[in-house]
This record gives structure tokens, C-alpha cells and sequence, in this order.
């Protein structure tokens, strides 16, 4: 079992981690920034990029987190938070408070975001969205 009250030190350079596809969706890769086993476990930060054109979006959905934020380092992306359609560009930052059922729908080839959540365990839950999603742009 994990001691969550322990954290540690920890300094990640880019040459450290690599971008995987080993995460919650295949259309992206994610780069782990070592903040899980520093916080055992409190706290995940990873980068997220875009792998692939839009299809279908992530679908209607929600986490069961106490925390998550989204930063947007390029690029941007379309969200759907309940039925508000919501463009996050470079620069802006997101706080999804807890529960919020959304869908990323469609994105930049370019996009690539950070992403705090906590705990580092986070669940995504399936849910039925409250309202139809626009289709995304096709990728030039």
C-alpha cells in the first residue's frame, strides 16, 4: 500500500521522459513529469499531445478527481462542458471542477497541454452528454 503521506523531491528534464502512447486516449501521447511517485500518488502532472486527427472526441464523460486543470501550451481545443461549447487556446488555463461532464470534440494538429490532476488514480466515467456535439474540422 502506498504511503500517501510521503512526497519527494523530484526535477524531470525533457530528456528524462518520453512521450507515450500509453494513456487514457490512443489519438494522444503523454509524457509523464514524475509528479505521481514524487507525491505518492496525490498528484499526477503530464504532457499531453496530439497523435492523430480528430474522430469521434474523447465522448461524454467525467472524472472522479478532487482536482484537474488543463493548460494549454499550443495549439488549442474544442470542449463541450455540459452544453457550452468552449475553444481552450495557448495561454489558457482550465480548472474542470469535480464531476463536470465534458467532451473534447476536436483539436489542432499542434495541441499539446498540461494536465494536473489529483489524485494520480483518477477514474473516467462514461456518461450520456446532455446535448449533440459538433463534428470536428478536418485536418489540413
Amino acid at each position: 500500500m502506498l504511503d500517501t503521506t510521503v512526497t519527494h523531491f523530484s526535477h524531470v528534464k525533457p530528456t528524462d521522459t518520453e512521450f507515450k502512447g500509453e494513456g487514457l486516449r490512443d489519438f494522444f501521447t503523454y509524457r509523464d513529469l514524475g509528479i505521481a511517485d514524487a507525491t505518492s500518488g496525490k498528484v499526477l502532472a503530464q504532457l499531453v499531445r496530439a497523435n492523430a486527427a480528430p474522430e469521434k472526441g474523447t465522448g461524454w464523460h467525467r472524472h472522479e478527481a478532487e482536482f484537474h486543470m488543463v493548460l494549454m501550451l499550443k495549439g488549442w481545443a474544442k470542449f463541450m462542458y455540459g452544453d457550452q461549447e468552449t475553444l481552450v487556446a495557448a495561454g489558457d488555463c482550465v480548472h474542470q471542477k469535480p464531476g463536470i461532464v465534458h467532451y473534447l470534440f476536436d483539436y489542432s494538429p499542434d495541441m499539446e497541454y498540461l494536465e494536473v490532476v489529483g489524485p494520480a488514480d483518477f477514474t473516467s466515467i462514461e456518461v450520456p452528454g446532455p446535448c449533440a456535439v459538433p463534428a470536428p474540422a478536418p485536418w489540413k
